[in-house]
């Protein structure tokens, strides 16, 4: 059975030209709700219909209902914009529910020790399935409904035993939403000059086969990872990011101003807020223009 493909959602909101055929990519802003400085730029880039949605960590000390409503309210009754779950079970970041296991400090384990943890299938199954519950449930109590759309912070959701317990909670809590699988579809070369986008392709190959044994809507291609530690504008990284992507893509971004508690959780910051500036900047919609592409 193959994976469905990921609908596409209703957005932007630009015509094209009669019998015009464009190409439309799902640019989500991860990590809504990290930091008060990372929400308040997400929000700003909604509002200037730069973004097609962004996804929330409802496992953080600043996330709350205020912020729940300010998205809410930013997404309308129509849901002209997606908000997703963006399940959180890596440190810096704690638990939900007291009885998950296992903990260093209060917090989760790395994404390196849940890869390994996972891969050996030495992660609590019942522990696990009850966190990821708990902050579907916390999602559904804050914005009154269920998230659009699931993935996971560092790509946790691709981990063995992870992605069991996430797709079996889609499938309960929101089985209209649709998940995200993190497979590119980029020329060989490129695949392995990107080792990080390696892992995720081929541990996304057994997400999207179980994503179908679930009856689960999956996005048909990916983009966004780079390494942070790449000196080239995010302007250029982008564009090698949309070029060739298929209709309905998903494109992962990560925007924000850096605050005391963005700096305290997280060591991706600057890079945060040369990705809002550029997004924020004239030269994104031209950018998008020129290779033919619609916000979806």
């Amino acid at each position: 059975m193959m994976a469905r493909q990921a609908p596409q959602p209703a957005g932007n909101r630009r015509p094209t030209a009669a019998g015009a055929r464009r190409r439309r990519v799902f640019l989500c802003a991860d990590d809504y709700g990290i930091a008060p400085g990372v929400d308040a730029a997400i929000r700003d880039l909604l509002t200037g219909d730069r973004l097609s949605g962004t996804s929330v960590m409802v496992a953080t000390r600043t996330f709350d209902a205020t912020e729940a409503r300010l998205l809410s309210a930013l997404a309308g009754d129509a849901r002209r914009l997606s908000i997703g779950l963006h399940l959180t079970l890596t440190a810096p970041f704690h638990p939900l529910i007291a009885a998950f296991r296992p903990t260093r400090n209060g917090a989760f384990p790395t994404i390196g020790r849940m890869i390994q943890l996972g891969f050996l299938r030495r992660l609590d199954p019942q522990a696990l399935a009850a966190e990821v519950t708990a902050q579907f449930e916390a999602f559904a109590d804050a914005f009154g409904r269920p998230p659009d759309f699931v993935d996971g912070h560092q790509h946790v959701q691709l981990v063995p035993q992870v992605s069991e317990a996430v797709l079996a909670a889609t499938r309960r809590h929101a089985p209209q939403a649709w998940v995200r699988q993190c497979g590119r579809r980029v020329p060989l070369g490129a695949r392995f000059a990107d080792r990080k986008g390696l892992v995720i392709d081929l541990m996304s190959r057994r997400f999207r086969r179980l994503a179908a044994t679930h009856g689960l809507t999956v996005n048909p291609a990916f983009a966004g990872t780079y390494d942070f530690a790449d000196p080239r504008s995010y302007a250029a990284l982008l564009a090698g990011f949309l070029d060739h992507l298929p209709d309905g893509a998903v494109v992962m971004c990560h925007p924000g101003r850096v605050d005391a508690e963005l700096e305290r959780l997280d060591p991706l910051t600057t890079r945060r807020e040369q990705e809002y500036a550029f997004l924020a900047s004239d030269a994104f919609p031209a950018l998008m223009q020129s290779q033919g592409l619609l916000l979806a």
